[in-house]
């Protein structure tokens, strides 16, 4: 008995040595920082002086008496509510084309899925900057037909709209899980139907759609979790001020300059942790309505 015990625990301590990297990466680079800075969202610290303690100074502040914190939310929700929903219909939409079984389509999905991994880079941020410039190829593609285009990153009326435009062009990634899911619906299903005199809209309403939820689903979490967390674009293209007039000033530049700009860090801090709680609380949400809407096979 003694025996297998020993071997129990030699078997448990060769477990956690092998667990041992991941161990302390989550506690020394993940939930260490994460308790740091909720500390110090309590507290007044420029990274000069020692954190002081204001207690919900912070928190009151943000939520009472900063006018910027009310433009980035606005401008953050406005960006969430247009891209997300742009990018998976964009996404499913290429998904049914290329489920009808093109010839080269590994080929394609992985032109499509390129702008995806490429991801929310500088480089490509800085592309999309020079694209709708004043004078960027969109603008040089309208002159042909002698239409004067605006220089839509510097116009507030466009400017989010061009950051909209590259969350929709990066749609690669929810279209390659919509394509798996399109791949598990029952052909015989579609055979049905037809026989009973469906159109193909019927039955994209009634088979398609109904057995592709959990994947819908699970893409409109995913990608609002992006679009809150969205940086690099709105930095790069406003040169990090969100202008013009705030027009792109997203809730993550904002603590950004707050952090970096203004060092001041235990602002900053609140600011992080309030964006955690919306997150949260919207991801909650998505899931408490998901049964109303999401079918799943039992």
């Amino acid at each position: 008995m003694a025996k297998s015990t020993a071997w129990r625990w030699r078997g448990h301590a060769s477990a956690y040595l092998f667990l041992l990297p991941w161990l302390a990466g989550f506690f020394g680079l993940t939930l260490g920082p994460a308790l740091a800075s909720l500390y110090l969202s309590f507290t007044n610290y420029d990274l000069m002086e020692p954190p002081g303690w204001v207690g919900l100074a912070n928190y009151v502040r943000i939520l009472t008496a900063d006018a910027k914190v009310a433009d980035s939310v606005r401008v953050t929700f406005l960006y969430v509510v247009l891209s997300v929903p742009f990018k998976l219909g964009f996404a499913l939409a290429i998904a049914l084309v290329l489920n009808r079984g093109i010839r080269g389509l590994p080929l394609y999905r992985a032109l499509f899925y390129l702008p995806s991994l490429l991801g929310a880079s500088v480089a490509v941020a800085v592309l999309w900057r020079k694209v709708f410039a004043g004078d960027g190829l969109v603008n040089q593609f309208l002159a042909w037909f002698g239409i004067e285009g605006a220089s839509w990153v510097s116009d507030p009326d466009y400017a989010l709209y061009t950051l909209v435009l590259l969350s929709v062009w990066q749609f690669g990634s929810p279209m390659i899980i919509f394509l798996a899911g399109l791949r598990q619906v029952p052909g015989e299903l579609y055979e049905a139907a037809s026989l009973d005199g469906a159109s193909a809209l019927q039955r994209f309403r009634n088979i398609t759609i109904p057995i592709l939820t959990p994947v819908i689903f699970f893409n409109v979490v995913v990608q609002t979790i992006e679009a809150f967390k969205a940086f690099t674009p709105a930095f790069i293209v406003s040169g990090g001020t969100g202008g013009p007039i705030n027009a792109t000033l997203f809730y993550t530049l904002y603590l950004y300059q707050e952090a970096f700009g203004y060092l001041r860090m235990g602002y900053a801090a609140a600011l992080a942790w309030l964006l955690v709680v919306v997150i949260a609380a919207v991801t909650a949400l998505s899931f408490l309505t998901s049964k109303f809407w999401v079918h799943y096979e039992d």
